[in-house]
Protein backbone atom coordinates (compact mmCIF):
# COMPACT_ATOMS: atom_id res chain seq x y z
CA UNK A 1 0.00 0.00 0.00
CA UNK A 2 1.33 3.26 -0.94
CA UNK A 3 1.73 5.93 1.51
CA UNK A 4 2.93 9.51 1.39
CA UNK A 5 3.49 11.23 5.01
CA UNK A 6 4.63 14.70 4.99
CA UNK A 7 6.38 16.62 7.67
CA UNK A 8 7.55 19.62 9.13
CA UNK A 9 4.40 22.08 8.90
CA UNK A 10 4.19 24.86 11.96
CA UNK A 11 3.95 27.89 12.92
CA UNK A 12 6.54 31.01 11.81
CA UNK A 13 6.36 34.60 11.28
CA UNK A 14 6.37 36.32 8.25
CA UNK A 15 9.86 36.21 6.34
CA UNK A 16 10.91 33.11 7.98
CA UNK A 17 11.67 30.11 6.65
CA UNK A 18 10.68 26.12 6.60
CA UNK A 19 11.22 22.92 5.13
CA UNK A 20 8.57 20.40 4.36
CA UNK A 21 9.61 17.10 3.75
CA UNK A 22 7.47 14.07 2.31
CA UNK A 23 8.19 9.84 2.27
CA UNK A 24 7.31 7.37 0.29
CA UNK A 25 6.76 3.97 1.22
CA UNK A 26 5.12 1.12 -0.04
CA UNK A 27 6.47 1.27 -4.08
CA UNK A 28 9.42 -0.32 -5.33
CA UNK A 29 10.02 1.43 -8.79
CA UNK A 30 10.49 5.39 -9.60
CA UNK A 31 7.39 8.15 -9.60
CA UNK A 32 6.89 10.01 -13.09
CA UNK A 33 6.76 13.15 -10.50
CA UNK A 34 6.08 14.56 -7.44
CA UNK A 35 4.18 17.62 -6.79
CA UNK A 36 3.27 20.22 -3.27
CA UNK A 37 -0.45 21.62 -3.48
CA UNK A 38 -1.49 23.55 -1.08
CA UNK A 39 -5.33 24.69 0.19
CA UNK A 40 -6.28 27.39 2.49
CA UNK A 41 -9.52 27.84 4.24
CA UNK A 42 -12.82 28.35 2.04
CA UNK A 43 -10.07 27.84 -1.33
CA UNK A 44 -9.48 25.94 -4.29
CA UNK A 45 -6.12 23.21 -3.78
CA UNK A 46 -3.88 25.38 -5.67
CA UNK A 47 -0.69 23.89 -7.20
CA UNK A 48 2.84 25.06 -5.65
CA UNK A 49 5.49 23.33 -7.47
CA UNK A 50 6.30 19.78 -8.86
CA UNK A 51 9.58 17.81 -10.00
CA UNK A 52 10.35 14.65 -12.05
CA UNK A 53 11.75 12.10 -10.56
CA UNK A 54 14.12 11.19 -13.04
CA UNK A 55 15.56 14.26 -14.21
CA UNK A 56 14.69 16.23 -12.01
CA UNK A 57 13.25 18.94 -13.75
CA UNK A 58 10.95 21.17 -11.57
CA UNK A 59 7.64 23.34 -11.76
CA UNK A 60 6.89 26.70 -9.58
CA UNK A 61 3.76 28.00 -9.47
CA UNK A 62 4.80 32.07 -10.31
CA UNK A 63 3.56 33.05 -6.40
CA UNK A 64 6.66 30.94 -5.05
CA UNK A 65 9.30 31.43 -7.54
CA UNK A 66 12.40 32.29 -5.79
CA UNK A 67 10.93 31.84 -2.50
CA UNK A 68 10.28 27.93 -2.82
CA UNK A 69 12.74 25.14 -3.81
CA UNK A 70 11.60 21.43 -4.46
CA UNK A 71 14.02 18.74 -4.01
CA UNK A 72 14.26 15.47 -4.37
CA UNK A 73 16.29 12.34 -2.81
CA UNK A 74 15.86 9.18 -4.73
CA UNK A 75 17.46 7.12 -2.78
CA UNK A 76 15.27 8.01 0.39
CA UNK A 77 12.45 8.38 -1.44
CA UNK A 78 11.51 11.65 -0.28
CA UNK A 79 10.58 14.96 -1.37
CA UNK A 80 11.28 18.45 -0.10
CA UNK A 81 10.04 21.73 -0.43
CA UNK A 82 12.26 24.35 1.33
CA UNK A 83 10.00 27.91 1.66
CA UNK A 84 12.19 30.74 2.24
CA UNK A 85 10.64 34.40 2.91
CA UNK A 86 7.05 33.08 3.94
CA UNK A 87 4.09 35.30 3.66
CA UNK A 88 0.52 35.20 5.73
CA UNK A 89 -0.96 34.17 2.28
CA UNK A 90 1.37 30.91 1.98
CA UNK A 91 -0.97 30.33 5.04
CA UNK A 92 -1.96 26.85 4.32
CA UNK A 93 -2.27 23.18 4.69
CA UNK A 94 0.48 21.61 2.24
CA UNK A 95 -0.64 18.11 0.23
CA UNK A 96 2.16 16.18 -0.81
CA UNK A 97 1.40 13.88 -4.15
CA UNK A 98 1.98 11.82 -6.33
CA UNK A 99 1.80 10.66 -10.35
CA UNK A 100 2.82 7.64 -12.21
CA UNK A 101 1.43 8.59 -15.79
CA UNK A 102 3.81 10.46 -17.77
CA UNK A 103 0.62 11.43 -20.50
CA UNK A 104 -1.72 13.19 -19.48
CA UNK A 105 -2.50 16.34 -17.51
CA UNK A 106 0.31 18.58 -17.17
CA UNK A 107 2.28 18.06 -13.98
CA UNK A 108 0.72 21.05 -11.97
CA UNK A 109 -2.62 19.87 -12.20
CA UNK A 110 -3.56 18.33 -8.99
CA UNK A 111 -5.83 15.72 -11.38
CA UNK A 112 -2.74 14.23 -12.67
CA UNK A 113 -1.71 12.76 -9.22
CA UNK A 114 -2.28 9.20 -7.94
CA UNK A 115 -1.75 9.47 -4.46
CA UNK A 116 -1.73 12.14 -1.57
CA UNK A 117 -0.36 12.29 1.53
CA UNK A 118 -2.54 13.53 4.91
CA UNK A 119 -1.35 17.22 4.80
CA UNK A 120 0.65 19.37 7.08
CA UNK A 121 -0.22 22.77 8.39
CA UNK A 122 1.69 25.54 7.87
CA UNK A 123 0.81 29.14 9.25
CA UNK A 124 2.65 32.54 9.02
CA UNK A 125 2.12 35.21 11.33
CA UNK A 126 3.03 39.21 10.86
Amino acid sequence: QVQLVESGGGLVQAGESLRLSCAVSGRTFSWYGMGWFRQAPGKERDFVAAITWTLGSTYYADSVKGRFTISRDNAKNTVYLQMNSLKREDAAVYYCAARTRIQGSPITRAGGFDYWGQGTQVTVSS
